[in-house]
């Protein structure tokens, strides 16, 4: 090779930004003292998950098939005609989101784990919620999207609409078979972006290709509890690892991050996994945890009562019993900023209007709680 390409290459390793090295915050301690108190608004057998209504009000669903709306006071209605969901270890009725267009369609969006041939599969489905004297029901329950084939364990679910309410993101677990994460053809180990109608997206990285190809928005994913869009628009999500390497990833169109061909976790039979830095081809985590948090449910904060978690992301710890907060550097690169002992496994969080923060607790009965400074 010549000297004047040595030269020319040697100019673009230096002209190139040097990837930022993950960071592990597994290690990092949980305090005691919080800036806030947590009140109980409600209980719940089994709460899964949170979605706030514009008048305040909230819906939350139990993993045994149950959905409730719950006022700021506590007050339950529960809401009859739901979908059969095979409720056993992490199956179950899982998430719950508004519609973009709620106020004007009243139309939620739900996921949970049906019964199915062989096993159980996730479903995502749409239904109109209607209220009046008896109560409150679903109506015109559709199904958008049923996986094939169905599995085990590690569902996913988690749903995301776009900043413009143009579209919805759908996380996929691998369902407790690993390979298949890999594979492009199996609703596994994926994250799809979908129409409201839950189509494939126009624009998807492979959208010409049709079937699961044309769905999928990331693949190499393991068992996404979280996902949601940042102030700044952008995607993130974070996995559940095996054994270690639990995983706060940045979502762009088209990568793979690396499940299971590489971790920053092992086996849990000890058979160790390589790690992110030795497959440059696969996206790896600015944010992991080693040990686990085992994180559950996402949000970004925006509100006035702690003004210091301004654009921090939430997240939920079910083997921490925890909330972390997690703050962005100047360069948009994410750590772990604090961690609060809730004492409890802590399923999934929401931020209110007003600021203030919701989460849920795993457990029968779990916990709605409010969180807010002293006094507020």
């Amino acid at each position: 090779m010549t000297r004047p390409v040595l030269s020319a290459l040697f100019a673009l390793s230096l002209a190139a930004p040097a990837l930022a090295a993950s960071i592990n915050a597994g290690d990092r301690a949980a305090t005691a003292e919080k800036p806030f108190e947590a009140r109980t608004i409600a209980e719940f057998d089994t709460p899964w998950a949170i979605a706030l209504m514009p008048d305040r009000r909230m819906l939350v669903t139990e993993k045994p098939g149950g959905l409730f709306i719950v006022t700021p006071e506590g007050q339950k209605t529960a809401v009859r005609d739901l979908p059969t969901v095979a409720a056993a270890g992490q199956n179950g009725m899982l998430d719950v989101a508004l519609s973009p267009g709620y106020e004007r369609d009243r139309l939620i969006y739900l996921t949970y784990v049906a019964p199915d041939k062989g096993g159980s599969s996730l479903v995502l489905s749409r239904a109109k919620l209607e209220e009046g004297e008896g109560g409150a029901r679903l109506e015109g329950l559709q199904e958008l999207f049923r996986q094939k084939p169905g599995g085990r364990g590690q569902p996913g679910g988690i749903i995301a609409f776009d900043p413009e309410g143009q579209h919805l993101f759908l996380t996929v677990g691998d369902r407790m078979e690993p390979e298949t994460a890999q594979a492009p053809d199996q609703a596994r180990g994926k994250v799809f972006r979908l129409t409201l109608d839950g189509q494939p997206a126009p624009g998807n990285p492979e959208a010409a290709q049709g079937g699961i190809r044309a769905m999928t928005w990331t693949t190499g994913h393991r068992n996404p509890y979280g996902l949601a869009f940042a102030p700044d628009g952008r995607l993130w999500l974070h996995e559940m690892g095996p054994k270690g390497g639990d995983e706060f990833n940045l979502l762009k169109p088209g990568k793979n991050y690396g499940w299971p061909v590489v971790s920053n976790g092992d086996q849990y039979s000890g058979e160790p996994i390589p790690r992110h830095e030795t497959r440059p081809d696969f996206q790896a985590p600015p944010l992991y945890w080693n040990p686990v948090i085992a994180p559950a449910g996402l949000a970004f904060y925006r509100g006035t009562l702690f003004p210091g978690w301004q654009g921090s992301a939430l997240i939920g710890g079910l083997a921490g019993n925890c909330l972390v907060r997690v703050a962005f550097d100047a360069a948009g690169e994410p750590d772990e900023a604090e961690r609060f002992d809730m004492e409890a496994r802590i399923r999934d969080v929401a931020v209110d209007g007003d600021g203030a923060v919701y989460v849920i607790e795993d457990d029968q009965p779990g916990r709605l709680l409010r969180l807010a400074p002293h006094g507020k």
